[in-house]
């Protein structure tokens, strides 16, 4: 079950002017999928929707544009309701596409706002005024990291009632299965920064209940590079055990697919989350 919030909350609100980014016609800034679910955990999909604020008029891009991986991650919005629903673990999942702004890009960053994406230019995106960023960073990026900074809390609280000592966070994204002419051959990445105890046994678990399927190790991208801000803002700082999913798009394409992937990574989250060993916080020097 879905339930879907609509907030124009921010860290502070642009000065000078009122807002006209979102208008009563658009989407919600972040929708959350079971929200009363019990699991010490929070599962994220940061680029879960293509959709544009009316305002930015599609940012200048033809509407079969939107439809690519540039615009979201593909499948992952499915895949991640599926695993919601299946783990009892609620979901925040964003409601605008990542090029309108970036949800797991630092704000400040060159990449928060992309002029060009993969070789598209964006229209909508170029000569933007300082207010412009400003604006959607606003209305959109910090309401959706309130959200989730303050389901964090809640998995916390749903820590304590179930004797563990710290929450998960757990990132579902999806790449593309050809990046500059190289063919990827990873079914499923796992994706860690310096602390890897969950993502090792995650690895573990699924390399063994599927033999079939190559999982990557850090691939296609490495936790490590630090490119992202979900996981790093929410989880790293707090020393929460966390985990990052990149899911082949070609493979998820689908609703068929979305549930067949969906449920690889659930019945591997379902061995990992059961040890309360894996629910603990991050030790600084523990792991060398």
């Amino acid at each position: 079950m879905a339930h879907a919030v609509k907030t124009h909350l921010s860290t502070a609100e642009p000065t000078g002017s009122a807002s006209t980014l979102l208008g009563p016609s658009d989407p919600e800034v972040y929708s959350i999928v079971q929200p009363s679910g019990a699991r010490p955990a929070l599962l994220v999909t940061d680029h879960a929707s293509n959709i544009v604020p009316q305002a930015l008029d599609g940012l200048g891009l033809a509407p079969d544009v939107m439809e690519l991986h540039i615009a979201y991650d593909i499948g992952a919005a499915g895949v991640t309701r599926r695993l919601a629903e299946r783990l009892d673990i609620p979901a925040v999942q964003s409601g605008f596409s990542r090029l309108v702004i970036d949800i797991n890009r630092p704000p400040e960053d060159f990449t928060s706002i992309r002029e060009i994406s993969d070789g598209a230019v964006i229209p909508g995106n170029r000569d933007l005024t300082p207010f412009d960023r400003l604006q959607r960073a606003q209305e959109i990026f910090w309401p959706y990291h309130n959200r989730v900074e303050a389901m964090m809390r809640e998995a916390r609280l749903r820590a304590g009632r179930a004797g563990v000592e710290a929450p998960a966070l757990i990132s579902v994204h999806s790449c593309t299965d050809e990046m500059r002419g190289m063919k990827r051959p990873w079914h499923i990445g796992v994706l860690y920064n310096r602390d890897w105890r969950m993502a090792y046994a995650v690895l573990e678990a699924l390399e063994r209940q599927n033999p079939e399927l190559m999982i990557g190790d850090n691939k296609p991208y490495s936790g490590l590079d630090p490119y992202g801000f979900t996981v790093e803002h929410h989880a790293l700082p707090a020393r929460l055990p966390n985990i990052l999913f990149e899911v082949r798009q070609d493979l998820i394409g689908d609703a068929a697919g979305q549930r067949k992937f969906a449920d690889i990574l659930a019945r591997a989250l379902e061995e990992v989350l059961a040890d309360p060993q894996q629910l603990t916080f991050f030790q600084r020097g523990e792991i060398d």
